[in-house]
């Protein structure tokens, strides 16, 4: 597979790792758009929320308990953003579901 989150997740391609657990794995993005910038990942590939299954739903959950735990831990009590693009037209450039994080600073909305 070439998933550029996958080769992240394996070590094959280096990321600044902040969180892992046997279902998810969470980085720093390599571009921050806020003072702190995240992505949480699911390990299994998921393409996008349009690949979604009452067989693997129960990791979206995870992922906003892992995000509020991240959240904690790096301060961000004043609040933070969680973003996900689905497919080409909603700004989706990796084909992995993921959430950025973005926090630190007031954001403005809307974000366009």
């Amino acid at each position: 597979m070439d998933c550029l989150f996958c080769k992240i997740i394996s070590g094959e391609i280096p990321g600044k790792k902040i969180y892992e657990d046997e279902k998810v794995y969470a980085f720093y993005d390599i571009n921050p758009q806020a003072p702190v910038h995240f992505l949480v990942v699911p390990k299994e590939h998921i393409k996008s929320c349009n690949e979604l299954t009452p067989e693997n739903a129960e990791i979206i959950g995870h992922i906003f308990l892992v995000i509020a735990k991240i959240a904690k831990d790096l301060g961000l009590e004043k609040g933070y953003r969680i973003v996900n693009n689905c497919g080409e037209d909603g700004g989706q450039t990796v084909d992995h579901i993921h959430f950025h994080v973005l926090g630190g600073k007031p954001l403005s909305w809307p974000p366009l």
